[in-house]
């Protein structure tokens, strides 16, 4: 607790303005799962400084919250350190929220964080997305402006920066470009998908790639977020290949490649990466049993990615996954050899594996012999399954 006070007394020395942004970085670094001791307390009473409510920034009913609404559908939490198509972090919408009414529309902001409080006390439900709606496109159209040349992108870099340390901002910010212009596209897409996939069969495939045909038509730039819609309502999310392989000439990485859905392999390494940073912190916790279902998880995207795609390890999708599996074994090693050989450990049990099954190696085989044999396959995949 006097650590907490002399902190406090720290701050209260900076300008305001630097308190409400370290306000808005602590939020966003709580959301990333990054823990940090005291920050609670300091939060608390930044809020309070801030905040006449005292809430954080993600609560129900603050007008940034109707203004991010039509990114739910595809915000992930978490600080992933790559590339995730088609999904944006949810830390990353408090900073652009600050810059947008502090930097980029400051009295326009003003206006709508007006319009949508009177509005909410009211209950005024469809003025109320009306209002964001188009305080949206306001925004749009004037970053439209603003990110023109390289001189205004840097610009932008910049004043991003002075609220959050996540590198990924500006990336993220576009990414929200993207979606809020295309967002009536988008609603319609997730709306007609069913709320769970549990059987990705050829019917349903032909439905959704009806479906992301439509998207890609007028919105093309906005088909990863419709891909990342369907992610979420896959029974495993490394289904999602499908849409490329089953669609593909043959089972070789580079016709795959080729196909209009190809970025579902990249999508899928994705989220492996975001298992990897999953496990990182269920190994720091000491949470031996949920990072044995994150391995388990991972170890089957692999094998699904192996089997589905022949020369793999030739192409950029192969490199990826192998120094992946590298870095998550690596991860496990480190934790497994904390422990004598005598005790043993979770994640050093080699059923976490299925690989070495014989249902895995029929598997394997099937997938192997699958453009020569396919009725054959389907046959012997319905014997294992």
């Amino acid at each position: 607790m006097m650590q907490i006070d002399r902190i406090w007394e720290f701050l209260q020395r900076l300008p305001p303005l630097t308190r409400s942004c370290l306000l808005t970085e602590l939020e966003r670094l709580e959301l990333c799962g990054v823990e940090m001791p005291g920050s609670a307390d300091i939060q608390s009473k930044l809020r309070a400084e801030f905040r006449k409510d005292g809430t954080s920034q993600s609560r129900a009913g603050d007008p940034a919250r109707y203004f991010f609404a039509a990114l739910e559908p595809v915000l992930i939490d978490g600080a992933p350190e790559h590339e995730n198509s088609g999904r944006i972090p949810r830390g990353s919408l408090a900073p652009i929220w600050e810059w947008i009414s502090r930097d980029l529309l400051p009295t326009m902001a003003r206006d709508y964080v007006e319009e949508i409080n009177k509005l909410t006390t009211a209950d005024k439900q469809k003025d109320l997305r009306k209002a964001a709606a188009t305080f949206q496109t306001k925004v749009v159209k004037y970053l439209e402006n603003v990110l023109d040349s390289p001189e205004s992108v840097e610009q932008t870099r910049a004043k991003l920066a002075t609220y959050t340390a996540s590198h990924s901002a500006y990336h993220d910010l576009t990414k929200m470009m993207c979606v809020l212009r295309a967002r009536e596209a988008l609603a319609k897409f997730n709306d007609a998908l069913p709320a769970k996939i549990d059987k990705f069969d050829d019917a349903m495939i032909v439905k959704v790639t009806a479906l992301l045909k439509t998207v890609g038509k007028d919105h093309a730039d906005a088909v990863p977020f419709a891909l990342a819609m369907v992610a979420k309502r896959l029974k495993t999310f490394w289904q999602l290949i499908y849409l490329a392989t089953k669609s593909a000439p043959s089972k070789k990485a580079a016709d795959i490649a080729a196909m209009p859905y190809a970025i579902t392999v990249s999508m899928v390494l994705d989220q492996m990466e975001d298992a990897r940073s999953a496990l990182r912190v269920a190994l720091q916790k000491n949470r031996p049993m949920v990072a044995r279902d994150i391995l388990v998880t991972t170890y089957d995207s692999e094998h699904a990615l192996q089997v589905r795609i022949s020369e793999l390890d030739a192409c950029a999708w192969g490199t990826r996954l192998i120094n992946l599996m590298d870095a998550i074994a690596a991860l496990v090693e480190d934790e497994v050899s904390r422990f004598p050989d005598e005790v043993g450990h979770v994640l050093g049990s080699r059923s976490l594996r299925g690989g070495q099954s014989l249902a895995r190696r029929l598997s394997s085989m099937a997938w192997k012999g699958r453009d020569a044999l396919n009725s054959g396959v389907a046959s012997c995949m319905k014997l294992i399954g």
